[in-house]
């Protein structure tokens, strides 16, 4: 039994993820802005807090449940985030620092807030986009979005270094298309081969079996483009 800390699970993979773990008896923290959909399953083992994470000091919530109830964190998979699609042109310095800050930003501060209760053989898990590997095929309109998950892989690459001794594993799943609300906001009715469900599904299986065989590395879960 794991106690993992998912972000992002109001919807799409994130959700589902919450529920794949729940259903195998492992301890789930869902975060997210909005958490009707995830109360609304009324699972015993999901405890749902309501945490913007591009707020730092909004993670206090996190750290003061983890502290209080399990002491230490097993799995902490970074799913959360956020996509401006516009032209390139039309992008602001506040649309880079709001996907930034919930892309990049967010998953720094989360991670270091739980420092104090990841042990030898946890995992941290980014989830990352194929438009964030070099020399991927990019698409106009995403350059926020996948700049900022092009910085968070060096950002789990360098902490998989630095917490190395520790035993910490990080690594980075950098998913193609996956039928979530979010690639409809993309790609408006592009469909993708990939449900959120089956997609949740490997994601969970790696974050349990991957450090055992990856640490610092960046996979790329993708059959099609985008």
């Amino acid at each position: 039994m794991k106690n993992i800390i998912i972000t992002g699970t109001s919807r799409g993979i994130g959700f589902e993820l919450a529920q794949l773990f729940a259903n195998n008896n492992h301890n789930v923290l869902a975060i997210s802005r909005n958490i009707d959909s995830i109360t609304q399953l009324k699972n015993p083992k999901i405890t749902a807090i309501s945490v913007d994470i591009s707020d730092e000091n909004a993670l206090q919530k996190v750290t003061a449940f983890v502290s209080e109830n399990w002491k230490q964190v097993d799995i902490i998979i970074h799913n959360a985030g956020m996509l401006v699609n516009k032209p390139f042109t039309k992008l602001t310095t506040e649309d880079y620092l709001n996907v930034y800050k919930v892309n990049v930003f967010g998953v720094a501060a989360l991670t270091k807030s739980m420092l104090p209760f990841l042990q030898k053989g946890s995992h941290v898990v980014t989830i990352s986009s194929m438009g964030g590997i070099q020399g991927s095929l990019k698409f106009p309109g995403l350059a926020a979005y996948s700049s900022s998950k092009g910085a968070v892989i060096t950002l789990s690459e360098l902490l998989a270094e630095e917490y190395k001794e520790q035993g910490i594993a990080f690594n980075v799943l950098a998913l193609g298309a996956v039928q979530t609300e979010m690639l409809a906001e993309a790609f408006p009715g592009y469909q993708a081969p990939t449900t959120a469900k089956e997609m949740a599904q490997y994601i969970a299986d790696f974050s349990l079996n991957g450090n055992q065989f990856y640490n610092g590395k960046v996979l790329q879960v993708s059959s099609t483009n985008p």
